[in-house]
């Protein structure tokens, strides 16, 4: 015949067995719980670098629409697309402004526009986080009509 234990030394002898349990749960979740807020941080980070490349391309092109020539509607979209994107504090490591100025050929009074694209490579490595892939690309296109009004003189 087999003896009971008490309910008291069962209870106990149990509890004595979870011992440490929250211990292996707290080393085995921190990690996760860490990789889950550097992933927030870093998408935080992308979805602000992306809102504010928003509209630089238009700034730009609107301010090539308003030269007189190709060559002034290139240098002034480079111009205020790198303004624009120091002025919202995006720190871009490769800036690259495409301005097609084929609009620029029509006689002066004929529909026409300025198509500007703008490509700014964010870095990424200054988060913190070791090992992180290095930059994203994020990409903004705009068109503006040309001053029906302008001169080529």
């Amino acid at each position: 015949m087999r003896r009971r234990t008490p309910l008291r030394c069962r209870l106990g002898q149990r509890l004595r067995d979870d011992r440490g349990s929250e211990s292996m749960e707290l080393a085995i979740l921190l990690p996760v719980a860490f990789l889950v807020l550097t992933m927030l941080v870093i998408g935080a980070r992308i979805a602000l670098a992306g809102d504010r490349i928003s509209g630089v391309a238009g700034i730009a092109a609107r301010d090539a629409s308003l030269a007189r020539s190709s060559a002034a509607a290139e240098q002034l979209a480079t111009a205020s697309a790198t303004e624009a994107l120091a002025s919202r504090d995006l720190h871009c490591a490769d800036v690259q402004v495409t301005v097609d100025t084929a609009g620029f050929v029509s006689a002066p009074g004929a529909l026409a526009s300025v198509v500007v694209a703008v490509t700014c490579t964010v870095d990424l490595s200054d988060i913190g986080v070791a090992g992180l892939p290095g930059s994203r690309t994020l990409r903004d296109t705009a068109t503006s009509p040309l001053d029906p009004a302008r001169d080529l003189s």
